[in-house]
């Protein structure tokens, strides 16, 4: 046997590069963040100073531990191979819950304490009594909020785009997006039909889903994608696959947004002809899609502009904002997106933004491209949107030279 171990690497190969001590740290953060979540709350509000009575403090303690442990439990059984929607619930929620708690513990537990005690207000155990009241106060009305925000029907954002190769007879055209409705363990039908009704009220003539349907199998939550099929548009309604589709058998999604009348896009397009000008509408697969091993899904770019004029003006959808790179290389006019959810509860955008270009509204990317970043129209997970309002999208979109009235 010859032994190989010390010889010179031939060319082609490449030899392994060892995991930095970041990318080694990176690997403990699903252990260490649940840690964190309850125990700096549970240190802000009852072991900086408070001296509550006997009973308190231990009391206090117990609750925070079983959020500890019943969290990720609770989440492992809901979103795991058992899928109990009874248990996703309550892992989601107390997800939301310690997310809030924990991220005031730490603003108050801060600014807060050092206020009052540069204002010289009470003895240090007054200051910190007053930074546990403040903190779960701030997170009592936060999450009262926060959850009303996520349940309620999305306000309609209207917005005017100007695409300068857009033909002025397509001027005016009105498209509406909706995106990341996440039907999931909480059931939403009656929440779904009203979205629908909502997006009937625009009288669109193109409506598009930029994927992140629903947390499940299209045959689990059948029932709450199905107003989906009211909807209403002048000449089509397109759909793109999602990075959750792939966690939930993605072919059987686009499946039934075609039963129910959806047009997949799944890297190709279609042409929208109005008032004499042509406006190619393209959709792609998710990015994520060509890891899932499903046979034929990937975002391709050029398979979904093959046989398009170039000359024409483009709208690519796809579910991801960074894919815009790709989309403004091609010269795309303008590519609407999801994804993000514009961060759902502050300050959770800020974990985005290292992600994703944009985290919300219109943006420019290159010479010609937009990029027009949708915050969603539901909620993934908790059940709460702390600062990051859910959308339903009216573009209005403009030509540079608009048809001139008779």
């Amino acid at each position: 046997m010859t032994d190989t171990s010390n010889a010179p690497l031939t060319e082609g190969e490449a030899q392994a590069p060892r995991p930095s001590r970041l990318h080694r740290l990176m690997r403990f953060i699903p252990l260490i963040a649940p840690v964190l979540l309850w125990a700096v709350p549970c240190w802000v509000l009852l072991y900086t100073g408070q001296h509550w009575p006997q009973p308190v403090t231990p009391a206090g303690t117990v609750v925070f531990v079983l959020g500890l442990v019943c969290m990720p439990l609770a989440m492992a059984r809901g979103h795991g191979r058992r899928q109990q929607d009874r248990a996703a619930i309550v892992g989601d929620t107390l997800l939301g819950v310690g997310w809030v708690l924990f991220t005031w513990s730490v603003l108050l537990g801060v600014l807060l304490r050092l206020a009052l005690t540069v204002a010289g207000v009470g003895e240090s155990q007054d200051r910190a009594r007053t930074v546990t009241w403040a903190v779960l106060g701030v997170t009592a009305v936060l999450l009262a909020w926060g959850y009303a925000e996520a349940r309620r029907v999305p306000r309609v954002r209207r917005l005017d785009v100007r695409l300068p190769r857009l033909g002025a007879g397509l001027d005016g055209l009105r498209v509406v997006l909706v995106t990341d409705t996440h039907y999931g363990p909480l059931d939403r039908a009656r929440w779904s039909a009203r979205v629908c009704e909502t997006v009937n009220t625009l009288e669109a003539d193109l409506v598009c889903h930029t994927g992140d349907i629903a947390d499940g199998t299209a045959e689990r939550r059948r029932a709450q994608a199905a107003p989906l099929g009211t909807v209403r548009a002048t000449h089509a309604r397109v759909y793109v696959t999602g990075n959750h589709e792939y966690y939930s058998e993605a072919q059987g999604w686009v499946d039934l947004m075609d039963e129910l009348g959806w047009e997949p896009l799944r890297n190709r397009h279609l042409l929208l002809e109005r008032g004499g000008d042509t406006l190619v509408v393209a959709g792609v697969d998710d990015v994520t899609a060509e890891s899932s091993g499903l046979p034929g899904h990937r975002a391709h770019l050029a398979g979904a502009l093959d046989g398009a004029d170039p000359d024409l003006p483009v709208l690519l959808l796809a579910h991801q904002p960074k894919f815009v790179d790709r989309a403004a290389a091609d010269g795309i006019d303008l590519q609407l997106s999801g994804h993000t959810h514009g961060g759902q509860i502050w300050p959770f955008h800020h974990l985005v933004r290292i992600d994703q270009p944009a985290l919300a509204g219109l943006s420019h990317h290159g010479p010609r491209t937009l990029l027009y970043t949708s915050r969603g129209t539901g909620f993934w997970g908790p059940p709460f949107r702390v600062f990051a309002p859910s959308e339903i999208t009216l573009l209005v979109l403009r030509s540079p030279h608009p048809p001139t009235a008779p």
